[in-house]
């Protein structure tokens, strides 16, 4: 997990509907970046219905969400229009983004050892400074969190 008052590394990757985005581009408001494991699996929905419900509160203290998956283009496009997702996904089928964010690891699934994405989520400021990190989030519970977190 990156280190609480380092500068978030920026990146370009493409969303639900192909166009390109970078973390710079977001200069000025706070950022939940939030990684997360699979498309359409019960603890991904659940985070993802959760930030949906709280969306508008985010935008009104200046946040905006992004989750990140190793999931294609397409299947982000279906996740959001299945659950009505009114945040940016982004695709990082390459894995660049969710290595440089260090949250690609060794996970244990029924006693099995397989390589995966950690659920992590990164709160960066205005500034694009890392200000809060917290790995192995309950999904149902990351949103109402990183709302609080926000103040």
């Amino acid at each position: 997990m990156l280190e609480i008052g380092t500068k978030a590394p920026d990146f370009s990757l493409p969303d639900q509907n192909g166009k390109a985005h970078s973390l710079s581009e977001y200069l000025g408001k706070k950022v939940i970046l939030y990684f997360y494991p699979k498309d359409m699996t019960s603890g991904c929905s659940k985070q993802a219905c959760g930030f949906a419900e709280l969306y508008p509160q985010f935008m009104e203290k200046n946040a905006v969400v992004i989750g990140i998956s190793k999931d294609t283009v397409v299947s982000h496009k279906k996740f959001e229009e299945k659950y009505g997702l009114p945040f940016t996904l982004l695709s990082d089928t390459e894995k660049t983004v969710i290595q440089a964010y260090d949250v690609w690891k060794e996970k244990k699934n029924y006693g099995k050892i397989t390589m995966g994405v950690l659920r992590t989520t990164y709160l960066i400021d205005e500034n694009g400074i890392i200000i809060k990190a917290m790995d192995k989030v309950k999904a149902a519970d990351n949103p109402g969190q990183m709302l609080s977190e926000l103040g």
